[in-house]
This record gives structure tokens, C-alpha cells and sequence, in this order.
């Protein structure tokens, strides 16, 4: 109220004249304009920047009693709206290329950062869908030439993870397609929960990355039988996922069923199946989310249950029957009988891998005479020479 007083009163001696000029020219005993203006043109200035600085604080405190300069707000503003779709790239990428795949986290810190869904679907930058390789090894990778000869060309269509037992050191060379893939690891025990935390782990990795969109396990002894780019099409063109899951009556199957593990699974669900799975990434997802039945599997299915053999085929029958095919696209040869499937070494048996290439028994797609097997095991490490000269194969990996 002063500072309004004082401008009217100001305004009003500039209006009337006073002690100002006289209407003859004569001052009547005041002092010159000459020596009033600089004094009037200083309150005024005064007067003015005054009430600018009283309006910029009332302005800055009230933006931040609303938070617009708080941290949260502008990350906001500089992750989405208004950004180039390069920055945005960038930022969507900080789940893995910043993060790297020695980030630190825990087991609990990895599989909650991995479950995380943008409740929108589609991203707004374009990309290219990948396939993740997984593969859970013990140490090093044997067949590993026949597989930098399956990847070469194809480095903007997949990423590899490797799991191996902790206190390995990776001797890959940097120009191979292994070297620094590695995944921080944990001990891992046959027919084990530890299995299953092994697995669930190199997902959780591999789906830090937005580009992977199909995931496929993989072992040490795993080989590949058609080329990539055959590998590739036949998984994304596919609408289901690839878990082996069958209903064993017998001992080694419901055999095994606790009924400690109802209601959450009854014995009616429980199946059985491969470890080796191929899945999408909504069904990867939904593995490193699961709560509900790892914990009744950790519980329930130890020592002689083999609960690698149960915990994924039971749980994806339940939640997912219509979205998986069955069967395995990892063929082994069980031709000899037995509790474990045969094992290929320097003598290999060429009419296997002709007989799994040319295996057209299945569906893929609900159409019936399609390929059914795109990898296999066992091969030992001796058996590498031997598949290296195996010239379909080559020509095939080619």
C-alpha cells in the first residue's frame, strides 16, 4: 500500500507541475527541471524494481511449493515429452547397455527389476526383436567354434548369457561371441531348486534388454542343426512357446507329487517335461515374477522329485496350456532306453542328426509337417571335429 502511495503521489506532481516549471519559464523559487527529473526517474526506478523482486519470489516459492523444481519433475521431463527419440533411446537402453551385465544386483534386486511391464503397450523407438541365447554351462563351452560359426553375420539378430559355476574365469578370446557374456552366478546343484534360480537368473538378464523377445535355454553340449536365420524365423514367426510337458502316471512322474503342494497345485496338473524351454518374452516374464509356485516347489519337490523336471512344464501347464506348443525344440536320442538320454562322442552318429532334421512329427502353428527339432544334445567334447565335418551340417549352419 506505501509503494502504491507513493507512485500516485509521485504521478500526481508530474501531472500538476509541482515544483516543476512555472507557466512564464520561471521557477518561483524552485529548483530546475534539469536537477528534478534524475531524482523522480531514480524513485521511480526504485519503486519498480521493488515490486519485480516481490512478484519473482512469490512466483519462484509458490512453483515450488508445487514441486516443478523438484527432482522428480524434471527427470520426468527429460525421460519423456519433449525429448529426441535418440535421448529417449538412450534412456530406455539404461536397463542394460548402462547396467551391463556385471551390475551388481541381488538375486531379489535382479528378478523384481526384470518383472517390471510398461503398463503401455509398444515402445515409442524402433528396434530390431532378438533372440537370447542362454546358455547354463558348467565351465567352458566345448562346441563353441560350431557356434561362432552359427552366429556369424547375424550380430544385430540375438545376444548371448552365459551361467557357469562361480569361480570359472572365461578364457574366450575378445573376438568371440562369448567373451563378456557371462552372468553373475551362483553354485547350481543337479535336479536342484538351484537349477531353476540358475535358469530364472539368465532370464532375468537377458530381459533387462528390450530387443530380446525370445528366449531359448541352452547347455554346454547343445549343438545347432539348421542355420541361423532358419533358427531365427521358426521362433519369432511362431505363436507358441516351447516347453515339453506331459502327463507321466507312473513313479518318475505323479509319483513324485506332494500333496502338501495343494491347492496351488493339484495332482491332476502336474507335469512333467525337459528343462531345455524356448519361451516369449510374456511367458519369460511370468517365470521371474513366480512366487506362488516357487515357493511350493522349493518346499515340496526336493532330493529324488527333480524339480527341474517339474516346477516350469507343471506351472506353464496352469497358467499357460494355450501357449505352449508341448514339446521341446531340443531333441535328444532315447533310442537306447535307460533313465538318460544317449551321449555323442568322437563316434557320431550320423543318422541321428539326419533323423532329427528330417523329423516332421509335430505341429508348429496348429499345421501339422513342419521341423520339429532346431538343436541337440548331448554331444561330448570330442564330438566337435566330427560335427565340424559333418558337411550337411556345415552347409546347413552356413
Amino acid at each position: 500500500m506505501q509503494s502504491r502511495a507513493s507512485i500516485n503521489s509521485l504521478s500526481d506532481e508530474l501531472a500538476t507541475g509541482s515544483g516543476g516549471v512555472v507557466k512564464n519559464g520561471s521557477t518561483g523559487g524552485k529548483a530546475p527541471v534539469k536537477e528534478i527529473w534524475p531524482s523522480m526517474l531514480f524513485k521511480v526506478f526504485g519503486l519498480v524494481l521493488a515490486l519485480g523482486t516481490g512478484v519473482l519470489v512469490g512466483v519462484v516459492a509458490s512453483l515450488h511449493l508445487l514441486g516443478v523444481f523438484s527432482t522428480g519433475m524434471l527427470s520426468s521431463r527429460v525421460d519423456g515429452a519433449g525429448a529426441s527419440p535418440q535421448q529417449l533411446h538412450l534412456h530406455l537402453l539404461d536397463t542394460h547397455a548402462t547396467l551391463g551385465l556385471n551390475h551388481g544386483m541381488t538375486d531379489s534386486e535382479l528378478l523384481w527389476r526384470a518383472s517390471m511391464v510398461p503398463a503401455r503397450a509398444g515402445l515409442p523407438i524402433k528396434r530390431t526383436p532378438k533372440v537370447a541365447f542362454m546358455f547354463l554351462t558348467v565351465g567352458p563351452l566345448p562346441l563353441a567354434p560350431l557356434w561362432e560359426l552359427f552366429f556369424k553375420g547375424h550380430k544385430v539378430f540375438y545376444n548371448i548369457y552365459v551361467h557357469s559355476l562361480p569361480g570359472y574365469e572365461p578364457k574366450e578370446y575378445p573376438s568371440s561371441v562369448f567373451f563378456g557374456r557371462h552372468v553373475s552366478s551362483q553354485e547350481v546343484k543337479w535336479g536342484d531348486i538351484s537349477m531353476n534360480d540358475a535358469e530364472r537368473r539368465l532370464l532375468a538378464n537377458a530381459l533387462l534388454d528390450f530387443d530380446n523377445e525370445r528366449f531359448v535355454l541352452l547347455s554346454e553340449s547343445c549343438a545347432p542343426i539348421w542355420n541361423f536365420t532358419f533358427t531365427y524365423n521358426y521362433l519369432m514367426n511362431s505363436n507358441q512357446s516351447f516347453v515339453g510337458v506331459f502327463d507321466d502316471p507312473g513313479p518318475f512322474g505323479r509319483g513324485r507329487y506332494n500333496p502338501r503342494m495343494a491347492p496351488e497345485v493339484a495332482v491332476e496338473q502336474w507335469r512333467k517335461g525337459a528343462q531345455w524351454f524356448e519361451v516369449s518374452r510374456e511367458l519369460a516374464i511370468y517365470i521371474v515374477s513366480d512366487v506362488k509356485y516357487y515357493q511350493k516347489f522349493r518346499q515340496f519337490c526336493q532330493d529324488t522329485c527333480y524339480v527341474d523336471e517339474h516346477y516350469i512344464p507343471t506351472m506353464m501347464y496352469i497358467e499357460f496350456k494355450d501357449k505352449i506348443a508341448g514339446r521341446s525344440v531340443t531333441a535328444v536320442d532315447w533310442s537306447k532306453g535307460g533313465s538318460h538320454p544317449g551321449i555323442f562322442g568322437k563316434n557320431l552318429a550320423q543318422e541321428f542328426l539326419h533323423r532329427i532334421r528330417s523329423d516332421q512329427s509335430c505341429t508348429y502353428n496348429g499345421s501339422p509337417g513342419h521341423v520339429c527339432y532346431l538343436f541337440a544334445r548331448k554331444f561330448r567334447p570330442d564330438s566337435l571335429q566330427p560335427l565340424l565335418r559333418n558337411a550337411q551340417l556345415r552347409r546347413m549352419l552356413r
